[in-house]
């Protein structure tokens, strides 16, 4: 199933076909294919070269591993993500290691890896979704996570399944064409508001 981007100007494959389905084959990720996106988000920019996040990894070839990781999803999470090929948790460090301080940055930087992360699997032909609901202080509690490290996301890897796997509404919502609001709702020029109007070449 193709969700290609319907985009104003050309963009590059990988960002144009990067969607985040929910219908999943419940194929195993192949070690290699799993450690390909790892690295992928290991070598991200961050502030100071802190590189601030941190992965926790459950597959589906460990069953009790992967019920433990999906057990840390809201309920409707559960219903889709239960045929993912791999569970990932995010959690990204708050203060920075040369000096202790806040890190006001951390997220940003998480957000840079795991984008890397999304791209890579696409270009392997894995897909990636990620969710923000998930319960926090239970991946805290499960995985031992350090107080200077807050817990964010999770991501879900699979290849994609036919959408009529999935029960309704979800089917319904994997059909839907994405949407984005348009260029001069988000570019900015003058000041906070004003549309960026470039001169045309």
């Amino acid at each position: 199933m193709s969700k290609e981007a319907q985009t104003s100007v050309p963009i590059h494959e990988l960002v144009a076909n990067r969607w985040s389905p929910r219908a999943f084959t419940g194929e195993t990720m192949p070690v290699a294919s799993l450690k390909r996106v790892l690295e992928a988000a290991r070598w991200a920019p961050s502030c100071f070269n802190e590189q601030p996040w941190r992965f926790i990894v459950a597959t589906n070839d460990d069953e009790a591993a992967f019920a433990r990781a999906l057990g840390c999803l809201n309920e409707s999470n559960q219903r889709w993500a239960k045929k993912a090929s791999a569970l990932l948790f995010t959690a990204a460090k708050k203060t920075f290691a040369r000096d202790g301080k806040p890190n006001r940055y951390a997220l940003h930087d998480l957000g840079l890896a795991v984008e890397n992360l999304v791209l890579q699997a696409l270009a392997d032909g894995w897909h990636a979704h990620q969710m923000a609901g998930i319960d926090a202080g239970a991946v805290r509690e499960r995985y031992a996570v350090p107080e200077d490290f807050e817990t964010l996301t999770a991501i879900a890897l699979g290849k994609l399944a036919d959408p009529a796997t999935l029960p309704e509404p979800l089917r319904e919502r994997e059909q839907k064409p994405r949407e984005r609001l348009p260029l001069s709702d988000i570019a900015f020029a003058g000041r906070f508001g004003d549309t960026w109007t470039p001169r045309d070449p």
